[in-house]
């Protein structure tokens, strides 16, 4: 269930006061840092580049339009996709039993 939105969004504070400093003039970091995964993006971030933690790295994020609202970690995944269980020799065997060579053709009709 998301956030009440009369709450409005949730931004730790730390990127909330880096975003601040930024907007004001600040310097501006290439890569922002940061382990908040949970930080919702505002329409202040966007133009941003955000190092999100994915538990062993930071993934580089550069914010859009179409990402407010969204929070930080769904565009860092933190797990990897290796592939299905099973070996490649398996899966054509297994394919070519159950697809027949010929195709499926109707009987002729008898004369």
């Amino acid at each position: 269930m998301p956030r009440s939105v009369k709450k409005g969004l949730w931004i730790d504070k730390g990127v909330r006061k880096l975003i601040e400093r930024i907007r004001a003039g600040g310097q501006r970091p290439q890569v922002i840092k940061t382990w908040s995964r949970r930080s919702t993006i505002a329409p202040d971030m966007v133009g941003l580049t955000f190092g999100v933690h994915n538990g062993k790295r930071h993934i580089p994020i550069y914010v859009t339009e179409n990402m407010v609202g969204h929070k930080l970690g769904e565009f860092a995944p933190t797990r990897t996709f290796r592939g299905h269980s099973g070996t490649k020799a398996e899966k054509a065997e297994k394919t070519a039993k159950v697809a027949p060579a010929g195709g499926t053709a109707a009987p002729a009709p008898a004369a």
